[in-house]
């Protein structure tokens, strides 16, 4: 299961959907809203995507995951619009015979999808400013920061 929802993201829903019998490891994976970005101090977020691209990359993501790793289910939930502090912006459920291997097909479908899915981040800091954060790009030296006026 792959979405994108403005929607708060059921992480329960989620785990669920990857559990199976054959599986003797579920891994959930949060990505959530934090007050902190190195010394900035952020008050909120705003996700923005091209839906059918970036659910496409999902899709792609989850297919490469299955041919990688010996995984048996995948559940792939993102946010898009504006997220207050503490929200889920980013869900990911694996599930795999044992648990080492759902630690790395989890870390690997995490690292890829910043990498590769056109989904952009803007952070809204408390002093006003704001910066978009661009897939693959980390920090303020890969994004555009501008003033509010």
């Amino acid at each position: 299961m792959i979405e994108l929802t403005e929607k708060s993201i059921d992480f329960t829903q989620l785990t669920n959907l990857v559990r199976d019998h054959r599986a003797g490891a579920v891994l959930l994976f949060l990505g959530t809203v934090r007050e902190f970005t190195g010394t900035e101090q952020t008050s909120s977020l705003r996700y923005e995507a091209y839906p059918v691209m970036a659910l496409k990359k999902l899709q792609e993501l989850e297919e490469e995951c299955s041919r990688q790793f010996p995984v048996v289910r995948i559940a792939i939930s993102h946010r898009t619009g504006d997220l207050d502090l503490g929200e889920i912006s980013v869900a990911i459920a694996v599930s795999a015979p044992h648990r080492a291997q759902a630690f790395d097909a989890g870390r690997w479908l995490i690292d890829t999808l910043k990498e590769r899915v056109p989904i952009w981040k803007q952070e809204n800091y408390q002093d006003g400013r704001i910066e978009w954060v661009h897939p693959g790009t980390s920090g303020a030296s890969n994004s555009m920061t501008n003033q509010t006026p």
